[in-house]
């Protein structure tokens, strides 16, 4: 199982960078700077952007193969240099392209919340998930895996992110297939599965992670099993955001008591910054991401003047709280991209 972080999916963007610093490759680069320079004429247009970024896409691999550069390179070569084109575009478009409308940005908080209440009541049983395939070690790696989606920039890295998490499940499903002399169901397990490990995970900014992928990730590479899996993934989005009774297998009565119940303890739990202590890591660490992201600040609507000064204390608590973990955050982000903003760097000053 290849990883983003691995070894394996990194050479082909530290050679394609090696090669554009060569004076060989002066061309290649006017090409890219002036794409890139482009678009700082037009409006954010995700769509439109995905469109022109596809086509450049093609054509430039037509200009690679045909390049010095790449003179008597295998097909794998010049898959390599176009998987390093996409990572070195998509980072430098990043902000431009990734959550960048209103819409997006509503959608993710809308589903991000919606998933925070399913967490608290949404159980296997509920998915129909028969106790033969349940695993709590396989889940929780696949739910990791679908966490780190938000670590990178390229589309093929939260692509592998993805993959990384269903082919978890996969072999999970294999495995219990091969022991206990079952036939596989296809969707039919695989998909409840997934569901269930997204609404543990609540993946940050699931629904723009998503469409960044299927814009920006390189057409010819969305087929097969990547499609499967990724189309797999949408459909567990549109079933946490559709989510009713009838689909979790309850009366509506009773969903709608588990709903307003986990509203109320959501309320409570955010009023108490030490609420989050003795739930499992991975639900910790997300409700400490939304609250990051302002989505659950209790003072969010306050008018200043409205504060008693017990509120101030606390809001003072939530700030440093927040500027600590932002802090350290920050320290550990900048350790890790170190490397490769310099070799982005080089080559822009090359």
């Amino acid at each position: 199982m290849e990883s983003p972080t691995s070894a394996a999916s990194r050479p082909d963007f530290y050679d394609f960078l090696d090669r554009m610093r060569r004076p060989a490759a002066a061309d290649l680069f006017r090409s890219i700077k002036s794409f890139l320079v482009s678009f700082s004429f037009h409006e954010p247009n995700t769509e439109e952007d995905g469109s022109k970024v596809q086509a450049f896409f093609t054509e430039m691999e037509g200009a690679i193969r045909d390049h010095p550069l790449w003179a008597n390179a295998t097909n794998q070569e010049i898959d390599h240099a176009i998987e390093g084109l996409e990572k070195y575009i998509m980072t430098k478009m990043f902000d431009r392209t990734f959550g960048a409308s209103s819409e997006d940005a509503i959608t993710d908080m809308e589903i991000s919340e919606k998933i925070s209440l399913l967490q608290q009541f949404v159980k296997p049983h509920h998915l129909d998930i028969p106790k033969v395939l349940h695993n709590e070690a396989s889940w929780l790696l696949a739910v990791k895996e679908l966490q780190k989606i938000n670590s990178f920039k390229a589309p093929r890295e939260k692509l592998l992110c993805i993959m990384s998490c269903c082919q978890v499940i996969n072999n999970l499903l294999l495995n219990i297939s091969m022991s206990n002399d079952r036939t596989l169901s296809g969707a039919d397990e695989f998909l409840p599965i997934l569901i269930y490990i997204t609404i543990k995970a609540n993946p940050p900014q699931l629904h723009s992670n998503l469409k960044f992928v299927q814009l920006f990730r390189r057409e010819t590479k969305l087929v097969s099993e990547v499609e499967y899996y990724l189309t797999n993934l949408i459909s567990a989005k549109m079933f946490i955001i559709d989510v009713n009774a009838r689909s979790l297998s309850m009366e509506e009565s009773e969903f709608q008591k588990h709903m307003e119940s986990a509203r109320l303890a959501t309320k409570i739990s955010v009023a108490s910054p030490s609420s989050s202590q003795g739930l499992p890591t991975y639900t910790r660490a997300h409700k400490e991401e939304t609250d990051l992201a302002g989505c659950r600040f209790p003072f969010m609507d306050s008018e200043t003047e409205s504060l008693s000064p017990g509120e101030v204390k606390q809001l003072h608590d939530l700030y440093r709280q927040v500027v600590t973990r932002y802090t350290l955050l920050s320290k550990a982000l900048r350790k890790l991209s170190i490397d490769e903003d310099q070799l982005l760097s080089s080559v822009d000053d090359s």
